[in-house]
């Protein structure tokens, strides 16, 4: 039997045995004391190697006994260490994953500009992390009928998520009445609809406008016409245009009908568009409660640009003979004139009027001053109306100064003007000087005004002339009928446009435009 023994302990930490002791021989044959000991002794001195593993960040592995602990090899620090590594989730570094989005946007780019698509802007701007998810926004695109071009003219709209973006978007539009068929022209003019917010940018506009007595059915029209009012702030131009526009006169309750017609209002900065044009057309002399009352019945001259049409326009209507003080008349009758395309207008009516009726240019002036609407009748009419006065009996000279008198003969309803001749032949009884002396006459209805007025004045023998029967309000009229004879003051020639008709209050949405006290009728 061998017997294990210890020959010394330096430290604590470490164990000596003989290297010929075999732990299969090892057992014990009876109880000693010193044996116990040693016993003790070799459990305490395992614990503390037990203890000294833990402490030492547990790189060498414990062991349930000192057996153990000189059978088991001991854990070395670096297969610990390759251990845990390969056991834990790998994440890539930042200048990995930054290596990598700029490959995924080089990708990106080299598939917009293989399309045609120039990605220069969308430097910054987050896009898709993938090839195939751009692809699909462009299809998506695609579909709503934009093209490469439409894309290149706003390429931010790649920027916007089909699912995030685009069709709660156009699920709203189509909701209010947008019709689909309109989708294209709508985002070609305002792409920018496709990055807003339903909640937060599109319903405040929404209910802005019907705020504005715009009514739900129109709501759709207005988008269509103007989808930039959707990018507008509530409390910006909107707010203050139609504010501006109430404190002049026009009447709230036309808000709603003015900015259905051109809602392109809501966009005009008050005090670059809107307040210099009204305080020009007041310098030409129309009162600002006329212009108004122009603004109500044609919303859309607010839009002729100042400074490159209207100035220019009224420049070349003094310099076609236009007096100075009737500026005021010619633009209160027609405010289109100083809007359109004037100048070749002007000169085609010229020489027709020159060429064909013998109108000089002074002559030319007073047209434009009674009927600034000729610059926009074609040629086939006026000639059809001068050919019919010919046929009537009327020399050359005497349409000329019928057409100089009332211009408006050239665009009557040629049937109207038959049936008012034929009367005048037949029962009047009159010779065609006194229609040279007021060619209005045609312009006056004749089951209205002129056979009632007719019958009552031959009833009491009166002889009068044409101006006197006909250039007067009913009520007027049947003061005069209780004259004993005609007082010359009152023979008025020829009827003239009187400004004060536009200071009225308007009725209704629908009142007219022309004299009350004449039915005109118009080709």
């Amino acid at each position: 039997m061998k017997i294990l023994a210890y020959t010394s302990l330096t430290k604590p930490g470490f164990l000596f045995s003989h290297p010929e002791l075999s732990i299969l021989n090892f057992h014990y044959t009876q109880f000693n004391p010193w044996t116990q000991t040693q016993s003790l002794g070799c459990k305490k001195i395992g614990l503390i190697t037990r203890i000294q593993y833990s402490v030492s960040e547990r790189m060498y592995a414990s062991t349930a006994s000192l057996d153990s602990s000189l059978t088991k090899p001991p854990t070395t620090h670096s297969s610990r260490k390759q251990g845990r590594a390969s056991s834990l989730y790998s994440r890539p570094s930042l200048l990995e994953m930054k290596n990598e989005r700029i490959t995924n946007r080089i990708q990106v780019y080299e598939f917009l500009r293989g399309l045609g698509i120039v990605p220069d802007e969308l430097d910054g701007l987050e896009l898709p992390v993938s090839v195939d998810v751009m692809r699909e926004r462009v299809d998506f695109l695609h579909k709503l009928g934009l093209t490469i071009e439409d894309i290149n003219s706003y390429p931010l709209v790649l920027g916007c998520s089909v699912k995030k973006n685009m069709i709660p978007v156009l699920d709203f539009l189509g909701k209010l009445g947008v019709r689909k068929s309109t989708f294209t022209d709508f985002l070609s003019r305002y792409p920018q609809v496709l990055h807003s917010s339903v909640v937060v940018d599109l319903q405040p506009v929404v209910k802005y406008l019907q705020g504005m007595d715009i009514k739900p059915n129109d709501i759709p029209r207005v988008l269509e016409r103007y989808p930039e009012v959707l990018g507008f702030k509530l409390d910006g131009t909107m707010s203050t245009s139609v504010a501006y526009l109430v404190g002049i006169g026009v009447a709230r309750r036309e808000i709603g009908g003015i900015l259905t017609r051109n809602p392109e209002i809501l966009g005009m900065r008050v005090g670059r568009v809107i307040k210099p044009f009204v305080e020009y057309l007041e310098w030409l002399g129309i009162p600002r409660l006329a212009v108004a009352r122009l603004i109500e019945r044609r919303p859309h001259i607010l839009g002729f640009s100042l400074d490159d049409c209207v100035k220019p326009n009224v420049d070349l209507l003094l310099e076609f003979g236009v007096r100075k003080e009737l500026l005021a008349s010619v633009v209160a009758q027609y405010p289109e004139i100083i809007g359109i395309d004037l100048k070749p207008k002007l000169i085609s009516q010229q020489h027709l009027f020159d060429s064909r009726i013998d109108v000089g240019h002074e002559d030319f002036g007073r047209v434009l001053e009674k009927m600034p609407q000729v610059v926009s009748l074609s040629q086939a009419p006026i000639l059809k109306h001068v050919d019919y006065l010919k046929n009537c009996g009327f020399t050359l000279n005497q349409v000329k100064n019928m057409v100089v008198g009332c211009p408006q003969l050239l665009a009557l309803n040629l049937d109207i003007m038959k049936l008012n001749f034929d009367y005048f032949q037949r029962e009047m009884h009159r010779d065609l000087d006194d229609l040279v002396a007021f060619p209005a006459f045609f312009t006056y209805g004749l089951e209205s005004t002129i056979r009632p007025r007719h019958q009552m004045v031959t009833k009491k023998c009166l002889k009068c002339s044409l101006g006197w029967l006909l250039n007067c309000t009913d009520e007027k009229f049947e003061q005069r009928m209780t004259y004993d004879s005609i007082d010359i003051e009152e023979m008025e020639t020829e009827p003239s446009f009187d400004m004060k008709t536009l200071l009225k209050p308007r009725e209704d949405e629908s009142a007219s435009d022309e004299d009350d006290d004449s039915d005109d009728e118009y080709i």
